[in-house]
């Protein structure tokens, strides 16, 4: 009989204190690992958009949505290309999470970040919740191929549209061959979630530094994201040197992209680049480090 969604979901990881566990050890001893996700999505003018910059005019959801549609589309065409930018002269790699349809739809774009060396993660076929998805397996299939295609490679990691999973969705990824997943915001390090038919690490992922809530959802300043993310990073960077951190920074190409906006990622990158003791990572190496340091079975 299958088991209660709470039930399932708890079923998946062990409750374990960051301050009675094991120490961690990242190379020549830092204290924080950071990584970059980026991530582009295929948003249709015909359907309601996950994200809205305008409200509906007198209250009345009219489809299609250009303006809010047009918002997105303006990361595509523009803010995506300083993100390669600012990255690209600090010499840093970001993972890339992709719609599997975005592949196609944005081809330019994704073989610029294929490119650029981007560590590349699945993230839906299409930007729509997991629970309205009508073949989970088939769209999660669809995302790899589409990636595999383009890059020559299956993603390892995964990144469900709004982070959203029903209690089956760990057990389709770990099927389909994905090693790491990015839904669960629970922990300052990596933690082994239990899923058939093999273990599936969650790497640190944040609903705080990230730019969907700091604005489209919170609506703050543009410089926020420099602000709250050198507080974040200062404070891991703090505890680190007992028990290492890892810091993830989410960003999407019509938000942080813009051009009010962007110069403030800048900073954060350089005052995060002004400390020793840093690794500025991919998914893929801080699962392969973690991996390294415990071992692959869940605990």
């Amino acid at each position: 009989m299958a088991l209660p969604p709470a039930q399932a979901i708890r079923d998946r990881l062990s409750y374990q204190p960051i301050a009675t566990r094991p120490r961690l050890r990242l190379p020549g001893g830092a204290r924080v690992a950071v990584w970059t996700i980026v991530n582009v999505e295929n948003w249709s003018p015909t359907d309601p958009m996950p994200r809205a910059v305008l409200p509906p005019p007198m209250g009345q959801p009219l489809l299609p949505d250009v303006p809010n549609w047009a918002w997105h589309e303006y990361g595509m065409r523009v803010g995506f290309w300083r993100f390669l930018e600012v990255l690209g002269a600090r010499n840093l790699k970001a993972s890339f999470a992709v719609n599997g349809t975005a592949c196609t739809l944005y081809e330019e774009a994704c073989r610029a970040a294929f490119d650029a060396g981007w560590d590349f993660i699945g993230h839906g076929y299409v930007q729509r919740p997991m629970h309205k998805v009508d073949d989970q397996r088939a769209a999660i299939r669809d995302t790899i191929d589409a990636i595999r295609a383009l890059t020559g490679k299956a993603p390892r990691g995964w990144e469900s549209p709004g982070l959203t999973e029903t209690a089956e969705t760990l057990d389709h990824l770990s099927e389909a061959g994905i090693e790491y997943v990015c839904d669960w915001c629970l922990d300052d390090q990596p933690v082994m979630l239990r899923a058939s038919p093999r273990p599936v690490v969650s790497v640190p992922y944040s609903v705080e530094i990230n730019d969907v809530v700091i604005t489209a959802v919170q609506g703050h300043r543009s410089d926020e994201i420099f602000l709250r993310g050198v507080d974040q990073f200062d404070q891991l960077y703090k505890e680190g040197i007992d028990q290492p951190r890892v810091m993830a920074i989410s960003i999407h190409p019509y938000l942080t992209g813009a051009p009010h906006r962007i110069k403030y990622l800048e900073k954060l990158y350089d005052h995060i680049l002004g400390h020793e003791g840093v690794v500025m990572w991919t998914g893929s190496e801080i699962l392969d480090w973690y991996r390294g340091q415990i071992g692959s079975e869940a605990p």
